[in-house]
């Protein structure tokens, strides 16, 4: 079978392996489509220790579609030929090693295979290019749900990537009224325009003008502030923390999904007397698999269109190198 192997900084070995042997409890899936992560691009670009748990000599990818092609004789939970998609913090068998699922691996053994555990059935009406942005969209909801969402309420969102765009869908399912995301790529903004949300680039326009024209003045403990009720980073950018804190705007909530590993200092009063929260989220839960389903059927016309391109496997180290230029893509795909 084809294998890619995480070799370092800007390394990577396609190469072939054995075929895994199925146990009685066992299946073995075949990936369809596979999704590029930031992961992915953070190590490829700088190599390991950069926060996130890849290591080299191992396999790699954990954002997929795949398919059931053999099961073993004491496993009754499914069937062959069944698209699935695998859970990554349980279907790799160690959670520390999620990141190393194998993605870019052609067949995967997943031992003591269990339905709506390990393995989700992908619902019939969703494409393999749409199905293969399921992980992300999993740790996109998680952020969404961690700001307990009401409706009628406004949000904004740093970041026009896969995780951005899908903390932007999930705001919207979740009935949010006025949902805006903020980035510096017209290329990535464009997309999220078509997906029906406000837009700015921050980077050419005043972020904070376009906010008050969109969402109106809210409270704040200083100055003028627009009212926004939540705030999602998916970017991991310090400014991005800092000015949130700065604004004191009353009972707002901001979640950090977005990897950033500096140490931060915070006004701790001055947070308490906005009644400010400040939340992280790391991963996601199995509920949420199902929330992403249904978000995909609610919007199964449009999600297609962050998909930017699907290489072949032997493409993948171009396939990356593309998902590293926001100015050029969003949802890099490969597949088999």
């Amino acid at each position: 079978m084809r294998t890619a192997l995480y070799l370092g900084k800007e390394k990577i070995k396609l190469t072939q392996a054995d075929r895994p042997r199925v146990g009685p409890h066992d299946v073995l899936i075949k990936n369809i489509n596979a999704s590029i992560c930031g992961t992915d691009v953070a190590v490829f670009q700088h190599g390991p220790g950069t926060g996130h748990k890849i290591s080299v000599g191992e396999k790699f990818g954990h954002e997929m579609v795949s398919e059931v092609v053999e099961v073993g004789s004491e496993n009754t939970d499914f069937k062959v030929g069944q698209r699935v998609y695998p859970y990554p913090v349980y279907a790799a068998g160690d959670p520390r090693k999620a990141g190393m699922l194998g993605g870019f691996t052609e067949y995967l053994l997943i031992k003591n295979a269990k339905l709506n555990h390990d393995l989700y059935l992908v619902p019939d009406e969703l494409s393999n290019e749409v199905a293969a942005m399921t992980e992300p969209f999993t740790v996109a909801t998680k952020a969404v749900k961690r700001t307990y969402p009401q409706e009628g309420e406004s949000a904004c969102v740093y970041g026009a990537g896969t995780i951005g765009l899908g903390a932007a869908l999930a705001l919207q399912h979740f009935d949010c009224k006025k949902v805006m995301v903020v980035d510096h790529s017209n290329y990535r903004l464009k997309i999220a325009s078509k997906l029906d949300f406000e837009t700015v680039n921050s980077a050419r326009e005043d972020l904070k003008k376009k906010q008050l024209n969109f969402f109106g003045q809210g409270m704040s403990l200083q100055g003028t502030e627009p009212k926004v009720d939540i705030f999602i980073d998916a970017v991991g950018n310090s400014e991005i923390l800092q000015n949130y804190l700065d604004s004191t705007i009353v009972d707002s909530r901001m979640v950090l999904v977005g990897v950033d590993n500096q140490i931060k200092e915070i006004d701790l009063l001055k947070m308490t007397f906005a009644s400010q929260s400040l939340i992280g989220s790391g991963g996601y839960r199995p509920d949420d698999v199902e929330t992403v389903f249904n978000i995909f059927r609610e919007n199964k016309d449009n999600i297609g269109k962050m998909v930017t391109k699907v290489e072949p496997w032997e493409n993948l180290v171009d396939a990356i190198k593309l998902a590293s230029d926001p100015y050029r893509s969003l949802n890099v795909q490969v597949k088999y």
